[in-house]
């Protein structure tokens, strides 16, 4: 067999992610490597630890990104803070508060479920009620944007709760960073993670993290090493620390990163508050046009993602066709439902770069044209005029 250079599709990414990366993260991406211990290359790990602060709405001095997917920041957390025997009270609505609940049984920890719908934000209340059957747990964990359903939940609630019985805070904002408010200071949130691929517009590979003094101090103290070496805050700040002298703990994922340091630049630049209206916004449009064709979302309107939609797919339609359809017809890619909702929903990403007009218009058009041709039962011609009314 001969093989000749990958030159990819150019298609347009509307689904879970990773989302559409921006021209100008992807020609930062190709500028000359050099060494992870250059001092210019020091300087710039400086200016997006800064940036990442910007992010998050921090000032924690501990704020980087892991160099592995959103995945490893999860587990960065729970392998951090998580010690044999901790008993720690998991929120789960969707696919990835089971793989917070996986993490912490892997470190050895019991985890004490609180269980909502999918579909659903995590309900307060019975996060009290847990608390308060489980005097001896230390952390909460929660994921605030549910990249499985599209349902946010309110995190500034939930970790005052988690406050109020002395457990520190674990929250995934993998799908939020970027997208929705995600406010670590104001919220007193003790250890977060989320992910480049989302609404950051970089490509997938790095998890941006950042942890409080409360959770540094656990850390500190903890009865035992971490179990993974590589995942040891206590050794990784040897070379993410402040000051230009860095001690060697792994080669970084140099392109990666100027990458996101040009991501946070955009956003920077953008405004956050800017950013989190230009999201909304664009949701309200595809929420138009898809309602008008007759669709449906699974969350209600108060506890949506703007930028993860759920859609029930209509009666009698196969949804691994149509994505099929979408993806050679239209170069445009929408997702699968996880878990139980699989062959139920498509969710469809308005994250970062692809949150944008074009890519409404080009997803409901494609999506319309695709339902019409196979017969399904949709309000025909009436979505342009409402997508466009929206956006005006």
């Amino acid at each position: 067999m001969q093989f000749r250079p990958f030159n990819p599709p150019v298609r347009t990414l509307m689904g879970p992610g990773p989302s559409d990366v921006h021209p100008r993260i992807l020609e930062a991406m190709s500028r000359p490597t050099i060494g992870h211990l250059d001092p210019a290359f020091i300087q710039m790990m400086e200016e997006v630890k800064t940036l990442l602060q910007y992010a998050f709405q921090t000032k924690n001095e501990l704020t980087m990104p892991v160099s592995a997917p959103g995945s490893a920041g999860m587990e960065t957390c729970f392998a951090n803070l998580v010690e044999p025997g901790d008993q720690v009270i998991v929120c789960q609505n969707g696919v990835f508060g089971g793989r917070m609940k996986e993490n912490v049984e892997r470190c050895g920890g019991t985890a004490i479920m609180v269980e909502d719908a999918w579909g659903e934000a995590v309900d307060p209340n019975k996060l009290e009620a847990a608390l308060k059957a489980n005097p001896d747990a230390t952390i909460v964990a929660f994921v605030h944007a549910e990249t499985s359903t599209g349902a946010q939940s309110d995190a500034e609630s939930l970790v005052k709760l988690a406050h109020q019985h002395d457990c520190l805070t674990i929250v995934d904002t993998v799908t939020s960073l970027g997208g929705t408010p995600v406010k670590v200071d104001e919220w007193q949130i003790d250890a977060i993670y989320s992910g480049t691929q989302k609404c950051l517009s970089c490509t997938p590979g790095l998890s941006p993290v950042s942890f409080s003094e409360r959770a540094l101090e656990k850390i500190r103290n903890r009865k035992q090493k971490v179990q993974s070496w590589f995942m040891d805050l206590n050794l990784v700040m040897g070379y993410w620390g402040g000051g230009t002298k860095r001690a060697y703990h792994h080669t970084a994922p140099i392109n990666a990163l100027y990458g996101l340091h040009e991501a946070l630049l955009m956003l920077q630049e953008e405004g956050l508050e800017n950013a989190w209206a230009r999201h909304r916004k664009n949701h309200l449009a595809l929420r138009a046009g898809l309602e008008a064709m007759g669709l449906t979302f699974i969350v209600n309107e108060a506890d949506r993602l703007p930028q993860l939609n759920a859609v029930s797919i209509p009666q009698g339609v196969d949804d691994a066709t149509v994505r099929g359809r979408l993806l050679n017809e239209y170069n445009l890619e929408i997702g699968a439902g996880l878990g139980a909702l699989a062959g139920k929903v498509w969710r469809i990403g308005l994250m970062g770069h692809a949150s944008r007009a074009e890519n409404i218009l080009l997803c409901v058009g494609a999506l319309e044209a695709v339902l019409s041709d196979m017969g399904a039962d949709i309000n025909q011609g009436v979505a342009l005029a409402a997508m466009q009314k929206a956006l005006d």
